[in-house]
């Protein structure tokens, strides 16, 4: 019998997309994303080269977007009660120690519980 197979919960826009693919080229391999509950950044995905950032047994991985994990804080996933999320991207730069997502670009995610800046 086989495994059921789960669902990705998260997709992209094309602009994201497009991002991921430079970010890829630019720095010659995948990144991933980390939707933290933190203080800070908690509305906004940080993006990392993958392995930079250290995922714990609080994290949730919610797919992949074109090979690079996207991962959510469990509480944050559980306050959030979302089924689907999507990666886009915004105008201004990236908080804290994330990539940008382009000159003057950040990834967002946007979430009709969380009012996003």
């Amino acid at each position: 019998m086989s495994e059921p197979i789960a669902l990705a919960r998260i997709t992209a826009t094309p602009a994201a997309r497009e991002a991921i693919r430079l970010l890829r080229a630019a720095r010659g391999g995948p990144v991933m994303f980390v939707q933290s509950g933190g203080c800070c950044a908690g509305s906004t995905p940080m993006c990392f080269p993958v392995g930079e950032f250290l995922i714990g047994d609080i994290d949730v991985l919610l797919g992949e977007i074109d090979g690079c994990p996207f991962y959510i804080d469990k509480r944050l996933d559980q306050a959030w009660h979302q089924e689907q999320f999507l990666l886009d991207v915004a105008p201004g730069e990236p908080e804290d120690f994330s990539l940008p997502a382009g000159e003057n670009l950040h990834f967002v995610t946007p979430s009709p519980t969380c009012v996003q800046l």
